[in-house]
């Protein structure tokens, strides 16, 4: 990449950092951005930066919204003694459009992984926890997807609510959803069985 113009290689650089994006990939994308009209090529910076700037994490339950609270948490007619867990907002995102879940969540903004240096002291868990004290909660859906990851985290979750919170239901999915998947990646209807057949813990 020494050979290319410092502007270009900035922008390869900084798409190199975008998931699954390799070198001859930014590259096409920035050599067909080259050839955009500038006002296209504005348009595209502006809404990166209006996505920063417009968008904020709900207090409620992490997921991000243009307000706070989100429009799941504020919508009244979310059933508020069932809580869905997930690792990240494209999980809720991936139940929540397929259209028949009509609980409220929690994103505990990751999954527990020491060998990423991802400890419990990281994510939500004291969202959750405090969310679980209000008393409304009755039962948690753990949908933290069949990977390692996810099956230590839904341990973990599992365990604090054992401990703290006895009287709270505690469910997983179905296991319609293949080992080591994530649940970004999951059909509608894989989704609706899963969550129509979840299983009790404990």
């Amino acid at each position: 990449m020494e050979r290319l113009p410092q502007a270009l290689k900035t922008l390869v650089d900084q798409l190199t950092a975008l998931p699954g994006v390799g070198r001859k990939s930014a590259l096409r994308m920035g050599l067909t951005m080259l050839n955009w009209p500038e006002e296209k090529a504005r348009s595209l910076g502006q809404a990166i930066y209006d996505l920063r700037a417009s968008l904020c994490l709900c207090s409620h339950c992490r997921s991000l919204s243009e307000t706070d609270p989100c429009p799941v948490c504020s919508d009244p007619g979310r059933d508020p003694e069932i809580l869905c867990v997930v690792a990240d907002w494209d999980s809720l995102l991936a139940i929540d459009e397929a259209g028949f879940y009509r609980g409220k969540y929690l994103v505990l903004g990751g999954l527990l992984s020491p060998l990423d240096g991802i400890h419990s002291d990281q994510l939500a868990f004291d969202l959750l926890h405090n969310r679980l004290k209000q008393g409304e909660v009755k039962e948690v859906v753990l949908a933290l997807g069949t990977t390692r990851d996810g099956e230590a985290t839904e341990s973990y979750v599992s365990n604090m609510l054992s401990r703290d919170f006895p009287s709270i239901r505690v469910s997983r999915l179905a296991q319609g959803i293949p080992v080591g998947s994530d649940l970004k990646y999951m059909d509608r209807e894989t989704l609706k069985q899963s969550m129509t057949y979840r299983q009790a813990l404990g």
